[in-house]
């Protein structure tokens, strides 16, 4: 059952007052697999539809406070069992490095890479073997470091790779990447070997949903803002 249908189910239910055992465990499971902002949504949403029905008829307002009391309580118990999984590595070090070239090698159907640069020759191969296996990779980077010496997007581009570039006087900053649809990883680590070796750099790679949708949605912007 999707988003709109859950809500089409609500607006159902709130009319003969009760949530069925059907109702709560779709609600239940449909819940877990959503993020906070939208599990907030539907409650919202049922705050409202029992305050259309008591203000409709104030004989069930007893009923209707039933029913919201029961949806709030499913939709609850189903936040609660999908906690957020994150974690953070520093540098200098190679720990950032190593959780990088772990999600690439990881990722199955698909990679979308938002840096400046890339121009550490272990990260480009682990995203080009990524490629290789048939995982869907796209790069968006910055058009003033891709004529740097060293840097590695126009051998990715080489290699079959998707590549777009900005094409502004300002630069592309951004250092985030999606792995799955499901896991971001970002922060201020540069995909350079200076930047284990020597920096002060984070990276934090975290599966939650309402992030990972933020910075795809991002993600799907620049690639359409941007030539090929």
């Amino acid at each position: 059952m999707d988003f709109d249908a859950l809500d089409r189910m609500l607006r159902e239910s709130v009319e003969d007052h009760r949530l069925d055992t059907d109702e709560k465990h779709a609600l239940r499971a449909l819940g877990g697999q959503l993020d906070r902002e939208r599990v907030r949504y539907l409650r919202n949403r049922a705050f409202a539809m029992a305050r259309d029905l008591i203000q409709g008829d104030p004989d069930v307002a007893l009923d209707g406070l039933k029913w919201l009391e029961q949806v709030v309580r499913t939709l609850d118990v189903a936040s609660d069992a999908t906690p957020v999984a994150s974690s953070a590595c520093f540098t200098p070090g190679d720990a950032c490095l190593r959780k990088l070239r772990e999600l690439c090698g990881g990722a199955r159907e698909r990679i979308d890479i938002c840096v400046y640069t890339i121009s550490d020759d272990r990260l480009r191969e682990s995203i080009v073997e990524a490629h290789r296996r048939g995982v869907r990779v796209r790069v968006i980077s910055d058009n003033d470091k891709f004529h740097d010496t060293g840097n590695d997007i126009g051998w990715l581009q080489a290699e079959g790779v998707a590549v777009r570039l900005d094409a502004s006087e300002h630069h592309m900053h951004h250092k985030f990447a999606l792995f799955d649809g499901r896991l971001l990883a970002n922060g201020s680590f540069n995909w350079t070997r200076s930047a284990s070796a020597y920096n002060q750099e984070n990276l934090t790679v975290t599966d939650d949903a309402y992030l990972v949708r933020c910075f795809g949605g991002q993600f799907e912007a620049l690639w359409s803002r941007y030539d090929a």
